[in-house]
């Protein structure tokens, strides 16, 4: 119990301070799960950071789960959403009747994500670029992403990625890989599936028969919680065709959109502000588990085996090429949409130097670097 609520309580920090997106959660759960509590390698999680990018739904969620269930098992994954999830569930469900009028402070927290994410950047490229041919494989990636920004875009880069690193790296020597020390069993892993692909085939064909307002948009958030390539942004349009305006009109849904960006967390908690609008509290958290139930059943089928595939030594060749390909496409999500849609002036420039450098070079705490983004976005931005 008490390693449980330890997964719980970091994730609860992660969840409250991490604003600024997905790929700007990896930079702070590399801060955190990494470097400062030692909890897995830097190589471990660059792995699961490339399993996640394969899996469909929202990928910085998902590494999250994975290392709840490395730490604690099924438990320990349910705890490390949990926590990383309710505060902006939280948030959004009050917002319903306590929106903001303006939310302009959030600058600041978005100028936090630029120094975050770079620093992820630099932390990865300098476990994982260590040759001319990852570089290469990384500078297409990133090339890739951004002149080909689609979800398909992101599928095929990780798997030329990984074709492209058992072609270069078949002569290489493959050292031991380290264990996940995964406490969840192959067994488990095929019931999660089987249940996963169930509920996928059944939920239609029962909300078709029965027409229930609740069984129908669990389906529909389970549908677009799983169908998801490329990034929480994408849920939206499929949110938006699902829901409106059959159970919230347009006004309100894009209302919701804009707020979901001033909290931290994952985008996926957007559905928990859309069944807050249907149904008040009650309706905000069954719409938080119908969305990313997928997610955690994805991560619980594939974890068990995805520890005997990466040692085999075509995958770990593979996993070279993935790696840098995934610093690619970290790196075209930084420069787009992140900087495109936050540096606008030199003084951006100057205050995302200012929280790149406290925390790459003076190593200041994540929360001070978002505190120090709260104070610049509501002094400088209002």
């Amino acid at each position: 119990m008490k390693q449980l609520i330890e997964i719980f309580m970091v994730a609860l920090k992660l969840g409250v301070t991490s604003f600024g997106g997905p790929t700007a959660h990896l930079g702070y759960f590399r801060n955190e799960y990494v470097e400062r509590r030692k909890w897995l390698s830097d190589k471990v999680y660059q792995d699961l950071v490339a399993l996640c990018q394969f899996l469909p739904g929202p990928a910085s969620s998902q590494v999250g789960m994975a290392i709840g269930m490395m730490r604690g098992g099924l438990l320990g994954g349910i705890a490390a959403f949990l926590g990383f999830t309710l505060p902006s569930v939280l948030l959004l469900i009050l917002a319903v009747r306590l929106m903001p009028e303006s939310i302009d402070w959030i600058q600041g927290l978005k100028l936090v994500a630029v120094a975050v994410v770079l620093h992820a950047i630099i932390g990865m490229a300098k476990n994982s670029l260590k040759s001319w041919q990852t570089l290469l494989i990384a500078l297409a990636a990133l090339a890739a992403s951004l002149f080909l920004p689609t979800s398909l875009t992101q599928i095929l880069i990780m798997i030329a990625s990984g074709l492209t690193g058992m072609m270069v790296f078949r002569n290489s020597s493959m050292p031991f890989g380290e264990s996940l020390k995964l406490p969840i069993s192959k067994t488990t892993g095929l019931v999660s599936l089987g249940i996963l692909v169930l509920l996928l085939i059944v939920l239609p064909i029962l909300s078709g028969i029965i027409h229930n307002d609740w069984l129908t948009a669990f389906d529909k958030f389970y549908r677009s919680g799983l169908l998801v390539f490329g990034g929480g942004h994408v849920i939206l349009p499929l949110l938006e065709r699902e829901f409106v305006p059959y159970f919230l009109d347009a006004d309100d849904f894009i209302a919701g959109y804009g707020l979901a960006q001033a909290v931290p967390g994952p985008l996926f908690t957007f559905a928990s502000y859309i069944g807050a609008v249907i149904s008040g509290v009650g309706g905000g958290l069954f719409a938080m588990i119908a969305i990313f139930l997928p997610a955690f059943l994805l991560v619980t089928g594939c974890l068990p085996f995805w520890q005997q595939l990466r040692e085999k030594r075509e995958m770990k060749q593979a996993l070279i090429g993935i790696n840098a390909g995934v610093i690619g496409i970290l790196t075209a999500a930084w420069i787009h949409p992140i900087i495109t849609h936050t540096i606008a002036d030199v003084w951006d420039i100057l205050f995302a130097v200012l929280l790149f450098c406290g925390l790459h070079y003076f190593k200041l705490a994540p929360w001070m670097i978002v505190a120090a983004g709260l104070v610049i976005g509501i002094f400088f931005y209002r």
